[in-house]
């Protein structure tokens, strides 16, 4: 099962790159709007991270934020693409978000799993 869900997270990261830095012609668009799409898609990446590197998901999160930081500068290189920090600071935070679901989703999944508390109680006197 890990398996499945790290290879979806690197298929992910690299949709994201392509179309970080591939022809502006060739990347998706939807009515989301460019914030939107960024969020979206920031927030799948941190999600499928998240749930993939479960017992290094704060080091995860960390190197996700400063590799779309290297992926932003990246595009001062790329033709027909511009940098700007306000999509870093959307997808920084929306992958941060998808993390954070993450480490939600195991923590509901962790709680359900182990049933109702049971409760040993004394007596009443």
């Amino acid at each position: 099962m890990s398996i499945l869900v790290r290879s979806i997270a690197w298929l992910l990261a690299v949709a994201v790159t392509f179309a970080t830095l591939g022809p502006p012609g060739l990347r998706p668009h939807s009515d989301l709007g460019q914030d939107g799409e960024h969020a979206l898609a920031f927030i799948l990446v941190g999600l499928a991270f998240g749930l993939a590197y479960r017992r290094r998901r704060l080091l995860i999160a960390a190197a996700a934020v400063a590799l779309i930081g290297v992926l932003e500068l990246m595009q001062f290189w790329a033709p027909g693409r511009h940098a700007r920090l306000e999509d870093f600071l959307v997808d920084a935070l929306t992958a941060c978000i998808g993390f954070a679901l993450a480490a939600i989703a195991d923590w509901l999944f962790a709680r359900f799993r182990a049933g109702p508390a049971v409760t040993s109680e004394g007596p009443a006197e």
